[in-house]
């Protein structure tokens, strides 16, 4: 395995400690509701496309439901844990697409799931 050389012109100690400070400071200013909320989008995102809800004409190749599943039971954590931390004005929203997930998951399983045993309802409940 190689590493990258320490001596090279554009990877100086200095430039990489700079660098990590400036990381550092960046993130440190971003408030909390937003990582949340960006995470959630990603999740949501990611398992739409997994479920099958992609705007392109071959989004039925790119469904995988063990991956979707995945996904959504994922979210369902994060917007549960997170919501009484970010106010329902953000919650709100990501719940109505997290549920818009679940339904859209029933509906592409070909043998659907129970009841309350769906992506996610453990966290959530029964959707239907």
């Amino acid at each position: 395995m190689s590493t990258a050389d320490s001596n090279s012109p554009d990877r100086t100690e200095e430039g990489d400690d700079a660098g990590l400070a400036q990381q550092i400071r960046d993130i440190s200013e971003v408030p909390a509701v937003e990582v949340i909320t960006t995470g959630a989008v990603h999740l949501m995102s990611a398992a739409a496309v997994k479920v099958g809800l992609a705007d392109d004409p071959n989004a039925e190749d790119l469904k995988d439901l063990d991956e979707a599943r995945k996904l959504i039971t994922a979210l369902a954590g994060l917007v549960t844990a997170a919501a009484p931390e970010i106010g329902s004005q953000h919650a709100g929203p990501l719940r109505d697409g997290l549920r818009s997930l679940q339904l859209a998951f029933r509906e592409a399983s070909l043998i659907p799931d129970e009841p309350g045993k769906g992506p996610g309802e453990k966290f959530t409940g029964p959707v239907n």
